[in-house]
């Protein structure tokens, strides 16, 4: 049995800067599913929402916060966050992350403007930030002495106190470390800390189109319920609506910062007629409105027309801005055989950002004693129904320095001596391609009955097959050693029910969560929360 401090599980920014937030004070130890840039904040495009242009103000974010949130949004955690932006820029900046800088004062950093905000105020790297901010930190991270990165290890569940044998059932239920699987050494080791906090991300892979890393399976989700930690608004998944339609790329988004600069949706131009813009037609905001309301506008157009895919058109911008401001985008596209500069971009929506997840206070607390949340798995009420763009990155820094501010005025707490994990009465799976197929099955039914449109009747179908595919891998878990397959799939078809029924308890049309059945919103924004 390993003892650490503080145990990290998950390897994005909020879990990185946490990491190096606590390192000069507690001895630290990170785990990555896969290695330290496989996460999906190093994949984000676009930027950090902040307040630094003379013209804008924190009101101004706070109200487009708000908007696009549906009324759903917590106040004090809005104005925490937005509060918070400068001081996360200035951070990032003192690490050394080489953000853009303004061609007319290169003393002032760039900022651009994404669909719902009001003004310019997001902070980027040309349209690869969350790689420039992730493998700026990794470099600081590695050298750490109080930093022990865990890479290809995934964590199979959190121990808590009433897991423990002869545990008072009525005590304090304090988190006390995790079951890790080592991937290398094919064995489950055991992890004592004084703390604990998921940082583990979304849960886009529970759908069959996403814009996530192959990592991003609700782990943090599915533990933190198991634990006995609320979650709420998991109906809430956002669907960017932009990821490129190309049968060899893989869940590469086209980032919002493209509507953001001049770009504009098309229709797939049709004999004798070039592909239409039809945005104004959904909202007045154009492309520049918020993504739920982008996304079901174009899958309204591609079931109307029966498109695969719309068009994203940039072309009528200069080569020279679209290479200076969209690098990354043109070089990959180039290798599709799409020249940006004289073609539209083919894209689909895609499941994107999970705006629900564990509950939290304000210092990333959850309801378990000594485990705390932050990113895309926790729910701190900031997002309500539906994200304003770039103010996720902005969560994971400001979350994470409450959860340091937090952690570090706690009493110093002996770590008892854990129980390590029992693999005597199981045996090697004898039939792996199961796993295969329920993945598969999952992703597809939740993709067609819990996607951008639902209703009662594909929640229910959903949650049918998922009471099967539960049966079916408790039965497969039971008698055979995990396995990281194992693992994912079996949070993925919890996270999946804890979708579909946060969805059926929502009886309206809000934000990110649309009805067939309920079209109209309700007076009162309610979350939907769950209890273990």
């Amino acid at each position: 049995m390993k003892t650490v401090d503080v145990l990290i599980i998950g390897s994005g920014l909020a879990g990185m800067s946490l990491a190096m937030r606590l390192a000069d004070n507690l001895k630290v130890a990170l785990v990555t599913k896969q290695e330290l840039l496989d996460t999906a904040s190093a994949w984000a495009q676009g930027g950090i929402a902040a307040v630094l242009a003379g013209d804008d103000s924190a009101e101004e974010h706070v109200r487009d916060t708000h908007i696009a949130g549906a009324g759903l949004c917590k106040e004090e955690a809005v104005r925490v966050v937005v509060n918070g932006g400068r001081r996360a820029v200035e951070w990032l900046v003192e690490q050394g992350v080489p953000f853009t800088r303004d061609d007319n004062n290169h003393a002032e950093l760039h900022l651009t403007r994404e669909g719902g905000h009001s003004h310019r105020r997001i902070v980027h790297a040309a349209d690869a930030t969350g790689r420039a901010v992730q493998k700026t930190l990794v470099q600081q991270l590695k050298a750490h002495p109080n930093i022990e990165v865990l890479a290809h290890h995934v964590a199979l569940d959190l121990i808590t106190d009433r897991k423990l044998k002869n545990a008072n059932q009525n005590a304090e239920n304090r988190c006390r470390g995790a079951y890790l699987l080592d991937k290398v050494n094919n064995k489950v080791v055991t992890i004592g800390a004084r703390f604990v906090a998921l940082a583990t991300g979304g849960t886009g892979k529970v759908y069959l189109y996403t814009t996530n890393p192959d990592v991003a399976t609700g782990d943090g989700v599915a533990m933190g319920w198991r634990a006995g930690c609320r979650i709420a608004n998991m109906e809430f998944i956002q669907f960017h609506p932009t990821c490129l339609y190309h049968p060899d790329a893989k869940s590469y988004l086209i980032t919002e910062a493209v509507r953001g600069e001049g770009g504009i949706l098309k229709l797939p131009s049709v004999v004798g007629k070039p592909g239409v813009r039809f945005m104004p037609a959904h909202d007045e905001r154009a492309e520049l409105a918020p993504r739920d309301i982008v996304a079901r506008a174009i899958d309204y157009e591609m079931k109307k027309g029966g498109f695969d895919c719309v068009y994203l058109d940039i072309s009528h911008q200069s080569r020279e801005f679209i290479l200076g401001h969209f690098p990354n985008i043109y070089e990959k596209c180039l290798s599709l055989g799409i020249d940006i500069t004289k073609q539209a971009i083919p894209v689909v929506p895609a499941a994107h950002y999970t705006c629900g997840g564990v509950v939290t206070d304000l210092n990333g607390r959850t309801d378990v004693p000594g485990l705390y949340a932050l990113g895309e798995v926790s729910c701190t009420g900031l997002h309500g129904a539906n994200r304003l763009a770039s103010n996720s990155l902005l969560e994971c820094l400001v979350f994470s320095d409450a959860v340091v501010a937090d952690i570090t005025k706690q009493a110093v707490l002996p770590v008892p001596t854990l129980p390590d994990w029992d693999e005597s009465q199981v045996t090697n799976a004898d039939e792996e391609v199961i796993i295969s197929h329920n993945w598969d099955e999952l992703r597809r039914f939740m993709w067609d009955y819990v996607g951008i449109v639902r209703s009662d009747k594909r929640l229910a179908r959903a949650m049918h097959r998922i009471e099967l595919l539960k049966a079916e891998i408790h039965e497969y878990y039971a008698n055979f050693k995990v396995t990281n397959d194992l693992i994912e799939l079996r949070n993925l078809v919890q996270t999946a029910e804890l979708i579909v029924r946060c969805a059926a308890m929502r009886k309206e049309s809000r934000g990110l969560h649309y009805s067939l059945d309920y079209p109209e919103i309700l007076a009162q924004a309610k979350d939907s929360v769950l209890t273990p």
